[in-house]
């Protein structure tokens, strides 16, 4: 089950609550009976890896390297003189 944070808006005093999702969020401050605010903090998940940033997702500049290492292979393969053999009967 989550736990919400509160903060009662007269007093301050401030609380964390264990409840379902499907509870009513709290109302009354318990120290001096005050309405209460639920607090929102930062949320600790940090995403690692790859396939996370905008650069990871596109195809600039792995496809280009990629395609031009390829490209260098079969340039070197080309270039190379054919040898024939010929044999005399």
């Amino acid at each position: 089950m989550p736990t919400y944070a509160y903060a009662c808006t007269s007093c301050a005093h401030a609380f964390d609550a264990v409840q379902s999702f499907s509870d009513d969020a709290l109302t009354v401050c318990p120290e001096c009976g005050g309405a209460l605010r639920k607090q929102y903090g930062s949320i600790g998940v940090t995403f690692n890896g790859s396939g996370f940033y905008r650069t990871d997702s596109r195809s600039g500049a792995g496809a280009k390297s990629t395609s031009s290492a390829s490209s260098k292979a079969e340039s070197s393969t080309s270039a190379k003189p054919a040898t024939t053999t010929t044999s005399s009967s």
